[in-house]
């Protein structure tokens, strides 16, 4: 597949950054064997050319949040405007055209169940144009945030990544492995909020400019940016164009699951190469993900060989990606793939 001059060494950097997001070029420089200098230019050139962009995200769970994967259908005629719309919403993220462009798939965060109310009854588009909406609560995350499905595509080897990889990237993975009983949700100050505005629209903001936001010394910018992450709020994403990665089609996957086998299938599935997201749901369809193939024989392939080999899977169903219209950051950025549902990078990401 063409990847558009993107070579193994722009994929190791994105590998790189999916690790720890504001690793000093230096570090990512000696483990891949390059001059800092390279680093730097390699990233400054990607990212002028809009082809990555470190994203500084917030973990729902952390903050006491709930999510909510939304299915929209509408008339054809009105699909995208009302996936605009959605997507304009600060409380939306992965809004996305699906299955022939009559459905949308959204992704919505809510601080309450009250906020949940209102935003399910009141606030999505009321117009004669959708005809049916569907929300399932996401209840367990099996794999996506900051694990990011890069960490599957072997650009770095494990001695590489392992010298990359910040500490909270393996709390993490043990949080999805293991997940925690109820825990006190991290309360922001307006403060720290400003903060993670400026990190959600570059997560390699500079000290000083967060300073400058926060109106608080560099010191403790850098102190509160470690206390966030240590407390699992926020974590660091990498948009980019999976295509570079030989990755084309996208689908979600709806799955049903013997209650009794969910936990081990949702962890089976998360070990899967081509999941980029995958969580527990509400509804008749309990365990849904989004999947990254090649193209469309190679989805043939995985549908008829893993997803089969899965002995608890019920029924199935699976719903293409059109176009991505607002990934994980704000309105704007949405290439890649590392939350629901995840897109095979159409311009205009993964999770």
């Amino acid at each position: 597949m063409k990847t558009d001059g993107f070579d193994q060494l722009d994929r190791s950097l994105v590998h790189a950054l999916q690790l720890d997001g504001r690793a000093p070029f230096s570090r990512i420089a000696e483990v891949l064997g390059v001059s800092d200098q390279t680093v730097a230019r390699r990233y400054g050139r990607l990212r002028s050319a809009g082809m990555i962009k470190v994203l500084g995200l917030t973990d729902p769970a952390a903050l006491g949040e709930t999510e909510w994967i939304v299915r929209v259908q509408c008339t054809p005629d009105a699909a995208v405007a009302v996936a605009e719309a959605l997507a304009r919403r600060p409380d939306t993220s992965w809004v996305s055209l699906m299955s022939g462009g009559t459905e949308i798939g959204v992704v919505c965060r809510s601080a309450s169940s009250q906020d949940s109310d209102a935003l399910l009854l009141q606030k999505l588009p009321r117009t004669p144009s959708v005809v049916g909406v569907t929300a399932h609560c996401v209840v367990h995350e099996f794999f996506g945030g900051a694990l990011g499905l890069v960490n599957k595509s072997g650009a770095l080897t494990e001695e590489q990544a392992g010298q990359l990889r910040h500490p909270v990237s393996a709390m993490a993975r043990a949080r999805a492995a293991d997940p925690p009983g109820r825990t006190v949700p991290v309360t922001l100050t307006d403060a720290d909020r400003r903060l993670l505005d400026s990190l959600a629209e570059d997560g390699r903001t500079g000290l000083a400019e967060l300073a400058a936001a926060t109106g608080w010394s560099q010191s403790t910018v850098r102190r509160r940016l470690s206390e966030l992450r240590a407390q699992g709020a926020l974590y660091y994403d990498v948009d980019y164009d999976a295509r570079h990665f030989g990755l084309g089609v996208m689908v979600s996957l709806w799955l049903s699951v013997a209650p009794s086998e969910l936990a081990a299938t949702g962890t089976a599935l998360a070990q899967h190469p081509e999941v980029a997201f995958a969580c527990a749901t509400t509804g008749p369809h309990n365990l849904f993900a989004s999947v990254l193939c090649p193209d469309v024989r190679s989805l043939y392939t995985y549908l008829t060989t893993r997803i089969a080999a899965l002995p608890a899977v019920r029924n199935m169903e699976t719903a293409p990606l059109i176009r991505r219209l607002k990934g994980a950051g704000p309105y704007g950025y949405g290439r890649i793939f590392s939350g629901p549902p995840a897109s095979a990078s159409v311009p205009g990401r993964a999770r």
